[in-house]
């Protein structure tokens, strides 16, 4: 028996969401394709304090003006400390907005993990309000008309399959196609310091994994919308008239801790840092906590009774996890909530022996998978490797050269140390 540090059995459904984030003016430039056009930063010592783009409003506010605006934000798209939308905070300020764009979760972030959304109009701002995760992923020309410049501002977590930035691929490729420029105000990765895992195969593409690069990748969306771009990702290698506005402070070794949830089951910082490696779990038969009040921390399942002491049982919660896995069944396993998460700031990997480890302890390996593992991880070789008892060091090889190359690559678009 493995013994547990706590029993917990979750007896409330509440989950506690959290509230809902100078310079000079963005200039045309002759970069090539590849890169966009940048406000720079000073070129001084950087400040210990990270000042996120949208912060920066000095830098780019003059050149939404005169201009009909349509946005692609979300609760975490928030100016100053008082959590203040940006969408709000820019009208106060003159900017003509005429469409907000919303994607997984919704504009306001309250939707459960995979939930269909719908258009419909914002309460507070009366702006119409089109859905990214509804009807499709990718915004339409009837959508766009009428508008003169898009505004990304998404706070992102670093993984291939959270789909933010996936909907960022959508938006630039119509942005592309209706030659309409995109400005991206730039936001810092938390697990910035993690390039780990294998790389996608293309024949595993979805909207959890749409390009070849592996599950952690060490971007900013600004410099992952570079690199769409300069690899001609898009349909028909069409290129998207980027405008990116620069972070102060911000170095990929930055310790960053969300200030909004990025969604409603990544709901702490350890869920956060976690989450590359955690959500493996999805992929399998195991609760990974979703219908807890620590999604993405904690992994078991029922079949485990009697391997593990520490056990959970995954509950329905409205808007954030509507039919977990497992839902009101006694789940066996780990619970990591207490563990040292900066472990993954000093060997820049994720964590593969929980889910190798939780597949030698369960007694029916044929039902331990299931088909959305193939999607989550890119590829047909990791789980068979699971299957046939190869070591970490083992499947880590076979992640090269790849994953060397993969960083090759991402040096060409990267904004900042």
């Amino acid at each position: 028996m493995i013994p547990a540090t706590i029993f917990l059995r979750l007896a409330t459904t509440g989950m506690l969401l959290g509230a809902t984030t100078c310079g000079q003016p963005v200039t045309e430039s002759s970069k090539p394709a590849a890169k966009a056009d940048t406000v720079a930063v000073n070129k001084q010592q950087a400040p210990a304090k990270i000042i996120t783009a949208a912060d920066r409003t000095e830098a780019y506010v003059d050149q939404l003006k005169g201009k009909n605006i349509g946005m692609l934000i979300n609760q975490t798209s928030i100016i100053g400390t008082d959590g203040k939308l940006t969408v709000d905070s820019l009208l106060k300020r003159g900017v003509s907005i005429k469409k907000i764009f919303g994607p997984e979760h919704g504009f306001r972030g309250n939707a459960a993990n995979g939930a269909k959304v719908g258009d419909e109009v914002d309460q507070s701002t009366g702006l119409p309000v089109v859905s990214l995760y509804g009807k499709h992923y990718k915004p339409t020309a009837d959508d766009l008309k009428g508008i003169d410049m898009m505004v990304f501002d998404i706070q992102d977590v670093g993984a291939r399959f959270y789909t933010y930035i996936s909907t960022l691929h959508y938006v630039m490729e119509a942005c592309a196609e209706n030659n309409i420029p995109l400005m991206v105000l730039d936001r810092p990765n938390p697990n910035g310091f993690v390039i780990d895992g294998p790389i996608m195969d293309p024949a595993y593409k979805s909207f959890v994994g749409m390009h070849p690069i592996p599950i952690s990748h060490g971007m900013t969306m600004a410099e992952y919308a570079q690199m769409i771009n300069g690899e001609k990702w898009l349909n028909n290698g069409v290129q998207c008239n980027l405008k990116i506005v620069k972070m102060e402070g911000y170095t990929h070794q930055s310790d960053y801790t969300l200030p909004v949830h990025p969604s409603p089951n990544l709901n702490t910082q350890q869920s956060i840092l976690l989450y590359a490696s955690t959500c493996l779990f999805e992929g399998t038969t195991f609760s990974l906590g979703r219908g807890t009040q620590f999604p993405f921390q904690v992994a078991g399942h029922p079949l485990l009774k009697g391997e593990f002491d520490f056990s959970f049982t995954p509950i329905s919660i409205p808007g954030v996890s509507d039919n977990p896995p497992q839902k009101g069944n006694t789940c066996y396993g780990i619970d990591l909530r207490n563990y040292d998460a900066s472990v993954f700031k000093k060997t820049g990997k994720l964590n593969l022996t929980w889910l190798m480890d939780m597949y030698k302890a369960f007694p029916d390996k044929s039902k331990f998978f299931n088909a959305y593992f193939l999607k989550l991880v890119g590829t047909k070789a990791l789980q068979q490797q699971i299957a046939a008892g190869k070591t970490e060091s083992q499947i880590r090889a076979t992640w090269e050269p790849g994953l060397s190359k993969f960083k090759q690559m991402r040096s060409k678009y990267l904004l900042y140390p």
